[in-house]
Formats: C-alpha cells, sequence, structure tokens
C-alpha cells in the first residue's frame, strides 16, 4: 500500500474509484507472491531442509515467476498509466495503484518476508522451549 501512495503523491493523481480497484487487485497479487514463497518454503522443510536454507532455495525457486508477474503487469499497465488510450486519463490512477505497489511488493515480498518468517520461527522455538522447560519444571 505505501508503494501505491507514493506513486500517487508522485503522478498527483487522486485516490478514487479506481484506485481503489486497483489496490484491491494488488492485494490480490501481493498475497498470492508471498503466499508461493512460504508454501514451497514449508514444502522444503517437510522434506527434511533446514528453515533458512529453504528460504533461500525457495526464494532462489520463486524469483522467476515473481519478477515475471510484476514486470508483467507493470508493462501491461504503462499505456494505461500514460493515459494513451481514449478515457484513460480516468483509469490511470487504478495503473499507478498498481505499478507502483507492484514494484514495492517484490522487494518486500523476496526481502522481508523470508527476514520476518526467520524470526518469527526462532520466536516461536523458543517460546516452545520455555514451555516445555515450564511444564518439566512443574511436574517435579
Amino acid at each position: 500500500m505505501v508503494g501505491a501512495l507514493v506513486a500517487l503523491a508522485v503522478t498527483s493523481s487522486s485516490l478514487n474509484l479506481f484506485s481503489m480497484i486497483g489496490l484491491v487487485m494488488l492485494d490480490g497479487l501481493v498475497a498470492k507472491n508471498g503466499t508461493l514463497l512460504l508454501d514451497y518454503t514449508h514444502t522444503l522443510t517437510r522434506q527434511g531442509m533446514p528453515l533458512k536454507e529453504a528460504l533461500v532455495e525457495a526464494g532462489r525457486t520463486r524469483l522467476r515467476p515473481i519478477l515475471m508477474t510484476t514486470f508483467t503487469m507493470v508493462f501491461g499497465m504503462l499505456p494505461t498509466a500514460l493515459a494513451l488510450g481514449e478515457g484513460a486519463e480516468y483509469r490511470s490512477s487504478m495503473a499507478w495503484v498498481l505499478i507502483g505497489g507492484l514494484l514495492t511488493s517484490t522487494a518486500f515480498t523476496l526481502l522481508v518476508i523470508p527476514v520476518v518468517y526467520t524470526l518469527a520461527a526462532d520466536f516461536g522455538s523458543r517460546f516452545k522451549r520455555r514451555f516445555r522447560q515450564a511444564q518439566t519444571t512443574c511436574q517435579m
């Protein structure tokens, strides 16, 4: 959403019905990318790969499809964003939302999500370890 709002601000476009539709489309695309990345990570960890290696391998494997989705949408939205077609000036805000949001979310998906996932997994394992210690202490 940050990238979408920055793109609207840079292009002096308004937040209107078309840009809201762009936000809904953006949400679906971004969620798909993150879900596919984490799903493949889970598949690799279930096969016995350590978490950090699984995240790197999932990122390496999913990089091309994520970039292809992003660049396809960005280049597909450029004519609408530049208002080249008839009546496109009304829809240009939707295109700018998608372009800005997808470029930002691609970096977010590939860099930030694995880091946050690693931190959450470390926190979860520490919590489980402390919970088990508390249980053994109570049983004594």
